[in-house]
């Protein structure tokens, strides 16, 4: 995931990170189903590990793929 960003750590200042995504479940029928709803972007800083996360849009297509998987 390639995104420009310019982000600097709350915690120690510094400017490099990762980022990457996780995908949750949502309620009590989508973990029944094991259907991972919600979709989350994290962002990580490299040198204290202090990590962010912001949601994101999940589309239902990936739904339905991960109904099925």
């Amino acid at each position: 995931m390639s995104k420009n960003i310019n982000f600097v750590c709350p915690k120690c200042g510094n400017s490099s990170y990762d980022i990457g995504e996780i995908r949750t479940t949502g309620g009590l029928i989508s973990k029944l189903l094991d259907i991972q709803n919600k979709k989350f972007t994290h962002i990580t800083c490299k040198h204290c590990k202090y990590t962010e996360l912001y949601q994101a849009d999940s589309s239902m297509l990936g739904n339905i793929f991960d109904l099925f998987t």
